[in-house]
């Protein structure tokens, strides 16, 4: 047998322990042999140790040299690699980059520099925390980049601070340029409409009025060729215009200043004229960036017109609305809505009636008079409450007195859900937003939905609505719901109490008919009066209680003013009345001269509520949407979570001074 095969079996030790064994069993008998034997088992344990150390050389020798080869192709590989790379510590120090990284920053020195100082676009937390390793994108000197990057845990080292980071740079420009020229040179539709073009040609004198019309249409027509864009006129009041995304770039970089153009057409009109425009971009064909524009333009009229609108998928974006809402002096809108009304209201099996959460004069109001205008009907109507604040106080208190069948009608969250279906007629008035419904859920659980509001557009909006009375022009839900009630019937039917609701929600609104207050307002009034409402009685549904009047001063007394124009108080504590107090205190700082505008901040449950009020230059819907709430323009109002009171009015400020800031430019 070969001794290298020998000394290659597993268990040679074993082997010659066994020798070892037998050579003593054979000294008992035979010693001299056993002696010769003995002298041969120490050469073959000599012979086995020495050829386990020569392998073990052997085998060392090999490993180094595989190790030298793998170290040389791989420092070989990293320093020549196509694309840059470069070692961070965890504290983004760099500690080591290659060539084409250090092309990136020419002649500079940055070894030991952070890698947060020389791109600043760059966050070393967004890499830490992100568990998914979602590549970078980086711009640096007009290149656009990828960044791959990769956490190497050092297995030497006990602490996590001795891990570095590597990041791996992949130059994606070509396909960025690519795509950003196919974005550009996507088409985008856009809806215009002349939003009082009935009133312009009825008010103009009759010989001015062609050259006003053709006006128009120059205007619109010499801004379109400007920013290479395709019009076509479809109706005397209606335009298709079709812009590059390229160019409409530049009209949003402008904030859509043909709506100023338009408004300063001056050809012998006596009013000015306003326009609307929808926008759809970045649909999957032309015809969706249609049914986009025809959203958008919807949503423009929605919120009074004079105004932009662009969808982009679910995104929305507003430009102008600044100026008051226009009002609408044709009927007929009125008279088909409450015909078609009446109609769903004969269909329903329940007609169930919701306002907004934490209710309101208007919101109280709009609701009694759907329950009459359904009690009209021969129908039973309920109405759903989540309970009373001091806003209502007052009103609730009456009703119980005067109308104690009301209180059978009244619903809690709970009993609502109960009720509603599918064959349930929901209507909700003075609101459209489903986050500030009183009970949101109501919203899915039925397939007639009526939507009464007069308060501007915004982006939230109820889905699908089978009947849609939306005003913005109007001065309250009250009077949409008074005119409704006017012509569903010949004669008006509506007891004292009815008609003083109504006409409580329009004072509220209106701040006794001195604000967004116009022809039909005092119609709507007049209607009421005629009714049985009594303006004393609604003059004490408005009184205060002493602490409530002194809380008020409180607010005045700390107000302040910024910008020279608008003024900000806060109530520090969190009380019943607070939003009440807020809302009115807001009304009272309007009457400080100079002030344009006014903003109380209060601290209601977990949030921080804002009521804002405007005399009218100054949009409160504008600045209060960008912090999540709506409203009109001159009355607006949103609620904030998870802030103090003093980190909201910062937010408040800077969202003020944004606002402002974008007026001057316009």
């Amino acid at each position: 047998m070969d001794n290298n095969n020998f000394f290659k079996w597993k268990d040679g030790k074993t082997y010659l322990i066994i020798i070892g064994v037998l050579i003593a069993i054979i000294a008992y008998y035979q010693p001299l042999l056993a002696l010769l034997l003995t002298a041969a088992l120490g050469y073959l344990i000599y012979k086995y140790i020495v050829t386990l150390r020569d392998r073990e050389r052997e085998w060392t020798k090999y490993i180094e040299g595989l190790s030298e080869e793998f170290d040389s192709a791989t420092k070989h590989a990293v320093f020549n690699m196509p694309f840059p790379l470069v070692l961070l510590d965890m504290d983004g120090t760099i500690s080591w980059y290659n060539t084409r990284f250090k092309d990136l920053f020419e002649s500079e020195d940055i070894l030991n520099k952070r890698i947060d100082e020389l791109l600043p676009q760059l966050k070393l937390e967004d890499i830490i925390k992100d568990q998914d390793k979602r590549p970078l994108e980086i711009t640096h000197k007009n290149q656009y980049y990828e960044v791959h990057y990769n956490i190497v845990d050092n297995k030497k080292s006990i602490s996590t601070k001795e891990n570095i980071i590597m990041l791996y740079w992949i130059n994606k420009s070509d396909q960025v340029l690519l795509y950003n020229k196919y974005k550009d040179e996507m088409s985008a539709v856009c809806l215009a409409y002349v939003d009082n073009y009935d009133e312009i040609k009825n008010a103009t004198p009759e010989m001015s009025r062609p050259i006003v019309l053709a006006e128009i249409d120059k205007v619109i027509r010499a801004y379109t060729t400007m920013h290479n864009g395709l019009m076509r006129k479809y109706e005397s009041d209606k335009y298709m215009l079709i812009f590059h995304n390229r160019d409409l770039k530049e009209i949003q970089n402008r904030k859509f200043d043909i709506l100023d153009q338009i408004r300063e057409i001056d050809k012998g009109n006596p009013i000015a004229i306003t326009l609307s425009m929808g926008v759809g971009i970045n649909g999957k064909n032309p015809n969706e960036n249609y049914q986009y524009a025809r959203a958008a333009i919807d949503i423009a009229l929605g919120r009074g017109g004079d105004q932009a609108v662009i969808k982009d998928k679910n995104n929305l974006s507003f430009y102008g609305g600044k100026t008051k809402a226009i009002e609408k002096r044709n009927k007929v809108r009125s008279r088909v809505i409450a015909h078609a009304l009446m109609q769903l209201i004969d269909q329903a099996g329940e007609v169930i009636v919701m306002g907004h959460k934490n209710a309101d004069m208007d919101s109280f109001g709009a609701s009694i008079g759907i329950i009459r205008a359904a009690k009209n009907r021969s129908k039973k109507a309920y109405f759903v409450l989540g309970g009373i604040n001091p806003s209502i106080k007052n009103i609730y208190d009456r009703m119980i007195k005067e109308e104690p069948e009301y209180l059978n009608l009244i619903l809690s969250p709970d009993d609502a859900i109960d009720m509603v279906n599918r064959s349930s007629l929901l209507i909700v008035v003075d609101n459209h937003r489903p986050s500030f419904a009183e009970v949101p859920e109501l919203l899915g659980m039925t397939d007639k939905i009526v939507l009464i509001d007069h308060h501007r557009r915004g982006a939230e909006f109820i889905e699908d609505p089978v009947l849609t009375y939306l005003e913005p022009y109007a001065s309250s839900t009250c009077e949409l719901v008074t005119e409704i009630l006017y012509y569903m019937s010949d004669k008006l039917e509506m007891t004292k109490f009815e008609a003083d609701a109504l006409l409580a929600g329009i004072a509220v609104d209106t701040k006794n008919f001195t604000f967004q207050t116009g022809v039909r307002t005092f119609e709507a009034a007049s209607i009421l009066k005629r009714a049985g409402a009594d303006t004393t009685n609604v003059r004490q549904l408005f009184r205060d209680d002493f602490n409530v009047f002194l809380q008020k001063a409180d607010v005045i007394k700390n107000s302040k003013i910024v910008f020279g124009k608008v003024a900000i108080g806060r109530l520090e504590e969190d009380l019943e009345d607070s939003i009440l107090i807020a809302a009115q205190s807001a009304n009272d700082l309007l009457n400080i001269n100079g002030v344009e505008a006014s903003f109380v901040l209060t601290r209601w449950e977990d949030k921080v509520h804002i009521s804002g009020r405007s005399l009218g230059n100054i949009s409160a819907q504008l600045i209060l949407e960008k912090l999540g709430g709506g409203g009109h323009l001159t009355s607006a109002g949103t609620q904030i979570e998870g802030k103090t009171i003093k980190q909201v009015e910062d937010m408040l400020i800077e969202t003020i001074d944004e606002y402002l800031k974008e007026g001057e430019k316009e």
